[in-house]
């Protein structure tokens, strides 16, 4: 069984290589991304531009810089080998033109130090620097080159000029936010909260709730409680979340004002005490709740139920009954590990919780979580954050799905792996 497990964990490397593969190429054809934006806002003319001609106050040099940062300056896969982390990353990289005859050019480089030498007013390294066309380049103190790397493109006639940087998923970076130019990290984390509460508080309503209903309809089975709580979980089955969620907001958040109509807490949340604080965050968390947690209760319910009934039809629980066990005795005694077999194949979907989010109910409460960062992301093409995501999250997956086998393992002695 160990090396099942083994087998399985190795299997998270080539998954998600797979997975990110796919995604990256989606986002290399795609139409309209970072580029396009950024040579939208470098447009001279303003909006009597057409969106075709935007980009055409862009030199080519100033456009190819701009690929470059972007990441858009190689072909797919050596662009995936960088994001990797695989092969080095050409950071501020610019181009030095050279006329015909000209024998150097002066350039200014600017270089961002390490942290810890940081200063309060300044955090780059500003080195003067000469440059020829066979990509020498020479300064009066040459130990400021170093880390600069020089690139002849005669061709073209001009000397490309970077810093080579290996930082990628390997090396633990998600990456930098074309949008908003901070870290992908640093917006997934700010979401964590709020995610984490959200997740955690319908893992643990899902299965405490409906474990114990399902076991009530097995044993009510065809009686009033088990016909109307079919009725009234199918129902909320059959409504999608956003709907009731656009319901539940007109009549009982604007009309009756019994809950808050959006936000994850008030705005006065800081000065509230302890326990205001606490019925604030549940005040606001009861609806989306309800909307979030609407089409899992029915799945769960039935499964608990459905298992139940089929142990309790079998002959080891008659052959209990028989011998002189009680009902009870029969059902949590006999019944209930062998139903519950099932169920823990879902619970490895607990390391999902933190990464819980519908965009569409995120939406219509404003609720800042990772459905909404999600949409947002893709929505402007915010090809680092979408890639953060999804690596985040199919390594969460992959995770459960082995959580999930070993679970199985754990609850059913008698399964065994190979």
């Amino acid at each position: 069984m160990l090396a099942y497990f083994v087998r399985r964990l190795l299997l998270i490397i080539p998954t998600l290589i797979g997975a990110t593969l796919i995604v990256f190429f989606i986002t290399r054809i795609t139409p309209g991304g970072p580029l396009e934006a950024a040579m939208k806002r470098g447009m001279a003319a303003g909006a009597e531009r057409s969106v075709k001609d935007a980009g055409g106050s862009l030199s080519e040099e100033q456009k190819e810089q701009l690929a470059a940062y972007y990441g858009f300056d190689k072909p797919f896969l050596g662009a995936y080998l960088v994001w990797l982390g695989a092969a080095p990353r050409e950071t501020q990289k610019r181009f030095v033109k050279f006329e015909e005859g000209q024998t150097e050019a002066k350039v200014t480089l600017k270089a961002l130090l390490p942290r810890d030498q940081w200063t309060e007013n300044n955090a780059y390294q500003i080195s003067e620097a000469t440059v020829r066309p066979d990509g020498t380049m020479q300064s009066a103190n040459m130990d400021e080159l170093d880390g600069w790397v020089t690139r002849s493109e005669p061709e073209k006639g001009r000397v490309a000029i970077f810093r080579p940087v290996i930082s990628g998923i390997l090396q633990g970076d998600l990456g930098i936010s074309t949008r908003y130019n901070d870290p992908a990290w640093g917006m997934i984390k700010e979401r964590l909260p709020v995610s984490l509460f959200y997740g955690l508080a319908m893992f643990i309503l899902t299965y405490s709730v409906c474990i114990p209903l399902g076991i009530l309809k097995a044993v009510k089975h065809r009686t009033v409680i088990d016909n109307v709580s079919s009725v009234l979980i199918f129902t909320g089955y059959a409504i999608p979340g956003f709907v009731l969620g656009s319901l539940l907001v007109v009549y009982l958040a604007a009309r009756l004002g019994w809950f808050p109509s959006a936000g994850f807490v008030s705005e006065n949340f800081s000065e509230l005490s302890a326990p205001g604080k606490v019925w604030d965050v549940v005040h606001h968390a009861i609806l989306p709740l309800i909307c979030y947690m609407v089409g899992s209760f029915a799945m769960m319910t039935m499964l608990m139920k459905n298992n139940l009934m089929d142990n309790l039809a079998t002959d080891y629980v008659r052959t209990a009954i028989a011998k002189g066990a009680s009902s009870r005795q029969a059902v949590l005694g006999h019944a209930l590990r062998n139903s519950l077999i099932p169920i823990a194949t879902t619970l490895g979907g607990i390391t999902s919780i933190f990464f819980t989010g519908g965009i569409l109910v995120e939406k219509i409460f404003d609720i800042n979580g990772f459905g909404l960062l999600s949409y947002q992301s893709i929505q402007d093409r915010d090809y680092p954050v979408v890639m953060a995501i999804l690596t985040i999250n199919v390594v969460l997956l992959m995770v459960g799905n082995i959580l999930s086998d070993l679970l199985v393992a754990i609850a059913d002695p008698r399964i065994r792996f190979k």
